[in-house]
């Protein structure tokens, strides 16, 4: 398994900003499209921010204009940019591989609070 480790969560208030940071570092991930997933308590795990190994990028509609994926694959990270949050972007968030046929074994992920 690839561990994967995200970091940078916390409790903001409406309109503010958060970066995410997922680390693999037992193993590399750079041939692989990563991807941030959230999770909203009492809803389904959902795919919001792709970026591919060239450094293309798609978003969910909802986050649109406000999230940026990035990747750094020297040192095995991919970030999330979270800007102009808003309260319904309170999930916990985690990265994985984005492919249908596997996933790498999820991390703790980590939690995001929009709320006044």
């Amino acid at each position: 398994q690839v561990p994967l480790v995200e970091s940078g969560g916390g409790l903001v208030q409406p309109g503010g900003s958060l970066r995410l940071t997922c680390t693999a570092s037992g193993s590399m991930f750079r041939s692989y499209p990563m991807g941030w997933f959230r999770q909203a308590p009492g809803k389904q795990r959902e795919l919001v921010a792709v970026v591919s190994t060239g450094g293309s990028t798609n978003y969910v509609d909802s986050v649109k204009g406000r999230f940026t994926i990035s990747r750094d694959d020297a040192k095995n990270t991919v970030y999330l940019q979270m800007n102009s949050l808003k309260p319904e972007d309170t999930a916990v968030y985690y990265c994985n591989r984005d492919s249908p046929y596997i996933k790498w074994v999820w991390g703790q992920g980590t939690q995001v609070t929009v709320s006044s």
